[in-house]
């Protein structure tokens, strides 16, 4: 049964980067996105970051501390996971 999370996640990502070419259900839960994988730049980072502390509530401080939440989709959801209030998670 697929990660409702990460599920969300990817259509998110697909929502918010407009990347027409690609669909939320063929993204990888352990492809990188930044740099290669999705090939996101530092815009699209930080595009999705605001997205990302409006849809579920939490703070990503620094840049590092985006790169790390930002290393796949998996990682992402662990991050949303450990720093989200849970009524705002999907599922």
């Amino acid at each position: 049964m697929p990660d409702p999370l990460k599920t969300k996640l990817k259509q998110l990502i697909v929502t918010t980067l407009k990347l027409e070419d690609v669909k939320a259900e063929d993204l990888s839960d352990d492809e990188p996105l930044i740099g290669s994988g999705l090939n996101l730049d530092s815009i699209d980072a930080l595009e999705l970051v605001v997205t990302l502390e409006k849809e579920y509530g939490i703070k990503i401080k620094s840049s590092e501390e985006s790169r790390v939440a930002l290393g796949s989709i998996s990682h992402l959801a662990e991050f949303i996971r450990s720093r989200a209030d849970p009524a705002r998670l999907p599922g």
